[in-house]
């Protein structure tokens, strides 16, 4: 079913919507859920979540892509979650890709946080617009997505040394245009 008919679902209030979503999209979400939280109960919760959130809020939004919409809504779900459950030390999914991101992600403690995440943002969307697309998809599935070196190495059908290394020289591509653009790190 095409993402314009189930958004029409919703807006006819019709429960199928939430089951044609569940079939299209429902793998989707749950990896990136999965790949932030590391349990699966959890990664299910935030994809319930994820239902939930587009029932109640289609209509009256009327997300032009779908898809990307929903990976939004449970990332942010399960980011969440995992801020929660990090303070108990629960997990450490994400964790790793924190670390690898921090050291070239100005830190969030500015007055001025609010104007500067917006320019940060055109800034690392004109970024992402001058990769080559692979580059541009395997830094987006590895960072936004949450998906390990490993399954990307083996999609690419590349070592995962060699994938790492990719992901190395494109974190230290983006710190090196940040520090150019006077971004502290």
């Amino acid at each position: 079913m095409e993402d314009s008919q189930i958004i029409h679902l919703f807006f006819m209030r019709d429960e199928a919507a939430i089951s044609e979503t569940e079939k299209k999209y429902g793998a989707f979400c749950q990896k990136i859920a999965l790949n932030i939280l590391s349990n699966n109960a959890d990664a299910e919760e935030c994809v319930n979540d994820t239902y939930l959130q587009a029932w109640n809020k289609i209509p009256p939004q009327n997300p032009d892509r779908f898809g990307a919409w929903l990976g939004k809504v449970v990332r942010n779900f399960a980011l969440n979650l995992w801020n929660k459950n990090h303070r108990k030390k629960r997990y450490a999914g994400i964790e790793q890709l924190f670390d690898e991101l921090e050291e070239c992600i100005p830190s969030p403690a500015a007055v001025e946080r609010e104007l500067e995440e917006k320019e940060l943002t055109q800034f690392l969307n004109t970024w992402l617009a001058s990769l080559s697309a692979d580059d541009r998809i395997c830094f987006v599935r590895r960072y936004w997505n949450g998906e390990k070196c490993n399954a990307l190495a083996a999609e690419y059908k590349v070592s995962p040394g060699n994938m790492a290394k990719r992901m190395y020289r494109l974190r230290m591509d983006l710190r090196t245009k940040l520090e150019k653009e006077g971004y502290s790190l």
